[in-house]
């Protein structure tokens, strides 16, 4: 099973106590797609500039993501330019320059309009329910959002939010658009706005599952550590990740039970420890699947008492 993704393609500017990097390859569907790849075929939709570098094209193509929606348009490739301080966990955004992104209108292939996994990465809601309606009849639809349009496109979200399936949001998110400060009274309510499966993402502090569907009377919900990591470098595009990771086995697995969430939340929170440990893609694209099982395993340890 494939899984096709909507969201950016960027050059970051990133620095942290660790060091800075101007113009690596980033983005909402970049970090998802190296994740997803190492369990299907990832069919990546964005749009960048007329300057986004060549072998930035040949790089992703090298990981086996299809790029035959991907958008060049004239004008420049988003950039974001980020710095962290003393608190890994959060960003200071610096500048951020929408560049082609304010013109993006989604593209598909007939083919891949029949791809029945589907993610839909930070950026615009109005953007994200326009590709989604291309879709001819999908199966699972995560969806990612960020503060700034739960904040300027509020209704716009919560009508997205009747049609997919799974809501991925980070705490703070979670408490901002539910008005709910316990993140599982949160979560009961995002879900009620439509997905059935809730997933809050904390961080250094692992994650919060949610679902009304997998047990009927009171609904299930399970929360997982994140993985002990000794030196976090960058956390740019861990959540980003951990979603590439999450779906990506969702897919490959081809069913939904309580026990292949919790396999596929393991899989995406490991996935997410490799990111933090570099900067940009720089440690994700050298992942293979064999890596992924083997940091697993000591994961699962964890939980041995």
């Amino acid at each position: 099973m494939s899984i096709i993704v909507l969201g950016t393609v960027a050059l970051d500017s990133v620095k942290t106590p660790f060091g800075k990097h101007q113009e690596l390859l980033g983005g909402s569907a970049a970090h998802f797609s190296m994740a997803a790849r190492l369990f299907t075929k990832v069919n990546l939709i964005a749009i960048v500039g007329r300057d986004f570098p060549k072998q930035h094209i040949a790089f992703l193509k090298s990981k086996g993501i299809n790029l035959s929606s991907l958008i060049m348009e004239k004008g420049k490739t988003f950039r974001w330019e980020g710095e962290y301080q003393g608190d890994l966990n959060c960003a200071l955004t610096i500048n951020t320059e929408l560049g082609v992104l304010s013109v993006f209108k989604p593209q598909v292939t007939d083919a891949q309009r029949k791809i029945e996994n589907i993610f839909l990465a930070n950026v615009d809601p109005d953007i994200q329910e326009h590709f989604l309606r291309k879709m001819h009849s999908p199966k699972l639809v995560g969806l990612d959002s960020m503060n700034y349009w739960i904040n300027t496109k509020r209704k716009a979200l919560i009508k997205l939010l009747k049609l997919i399936d799974i809501y991925v949001a980070n705490d703070q998110e979670a408490r901002d658009l539910s008005g709910e400060s316990n993140l599982i009274k949160a979560a009961r309510c995002l879900s009620s706005f439509g997905p059935r499966m809730v997933l809050i993402k904390k961080g250094e502090h692992g994650v919060l599952f949610y679902s009304r569907s997998l047990h009927a009377k009171s609904g299930l919900v399970f929360s997982l550590p994140a993985y002990p990591v000794e030196k976090v470098i960058d956390p740019t595009g861990a959540g980003d990740t951990f979603a590439g990771g999450f779906m990506g086995y969702l897919a490959k697995s081809a069913k939904i039970n309580a026990s292949v969430i919790k396999q596929a939340l393991a899989y995406g929170t490991v996935a997410a420890s490799f990111n933090v440990e570099d900067f940009g893609l720089l440690r994700t694209h050298k992942l293979t699947l064999k890596d992924l099982e083997r940091r697993l395993i000591e994961f699962k340890s964890c939980f041995l008492f």
